[in-house]
Formats: C-alpha cells, sequence, structure tokens
C-alpha cells in the first residue's frame, strides 16, 4: 500500500506543479506579448498558448485527477465529504470555464494569428479576444488556487 500511494502522491503532485505551472507561466508571457503587439511576436505567442497547453495543462490536469482520485481510493478517503467534495467541484467548474470559454478563445485567436503572423495586421477583434482570454483565465485560475487550498490544509 505504501509503494502505491507514493506513486499516486508523486502522480498528483507532478500533475498540479505542470497544470498550475504552465496556466501562470502562459498568461504571464502572452500577456507581454499582446502588450508588445508585434504581429510576428503575437503569432509566436498564440502557437505556443495552443502547444503548451496540449503539452502541460491537459496532462497536468489528466495527472492531478488521476492521482488524486488515486490517493483517494488507496488513502480510503470519501469523495463525496468536505474538502475533497469542494476541491472537485471548483476543479471541475475550473475546467468547465477552460473547455467552455477559454478554449473557443483560443482556437479564435490561433485562426487569426496564422494570418497576420506573416506580416499582417492585427486586428481589433484578437486583441478584444485577447483580453477575454486574459479575464476568463485569471478567473479559472481562482477555483485551482482555492482547490490547492484545500488540498495543502485538508479542513475538517
Amino acid at each position: 500500500m505504501v509503494a502505491s500511494y507514493a506513486v499516486w502522491k508523486f502522480l498528483h503532485i507532478t500533475g498540479v506543479v505542470m497544470l498550475m505551472g504552465n496556466i501562470t507561466v502562459t498568461a504571464i508571457w502572452k500577456f507581454f506579448a499582446d502588450r508588445d503587439g508585434r504581429p510576428e511576436v503575437l503569432g509566436f505567442a498564440q502557437k505556443l498558448v495552443t502547444y503548451t497547453d496540449w503539452a502541460m495543462t491537459v496532462w497536468g490536469a489528466a495527472l492531478t485527477m488521476a492521482g488524486g482520485y488515486g490517493l483517494a481510493v488507496e488513502g480510503g478517503y470519501d469523495l463525496t465529504q468536505g474538502w475533497l467534495l469542494w476541491s472537485q467541484i471548483l476543479f471541475g467548474g475550473a475546467g468547465a470555464v477552460w473547455l467552455g470559454i477559454i478554449v473557443p478563445i483560443q482556437i479564435r485567436q490561433a485562426k487569426a494569428a496564422r494570418i497576420f503572423a506573416g506580416g499582417g495586421i492585427v486586428g481589433a477583434d484578437y486583441r478584444h479576444l485577447s483580453k477575454r482570454w486574459l479575464f476568463w483565465g485569471l478567473l479559472s485560475t481562482l477555483p485551482l488556487l482555492a482547490t490547492l487550498g484545500l488540498m495543502i490544509v485538508q479542513p475538517g
């Protein structure tokens, strides 16, 4: 039991680091790329948002969930009570915002960036989408931070 608990814990923590690290770093460098405003910089940044989301955010979320559920089962935790229930609700809410709002924005931005990255003009639509992306990205990070706090403190 100890060895498998340690494996689940390793997977869970690795996933959290990947997920939280990527969303934080991506938001920072995309914010600065958007402020730079040069089409080639924006195009490159937008391409990396897509790449890092698939490489880090998706896999980070998957490892976080797999490791967390493995820990819960291995440790005999009740997933329907207290901090574990709220953690799942908050994590799911953040995921719903990401899948339902942020990813569609990113897809629209990626299409626009492919057009202007070759030397075109960055349109007002792209800039508006960037503001929405940042707003919703920051908003979806709050429940993840709350989840992280619950995982650390494990109240009640």
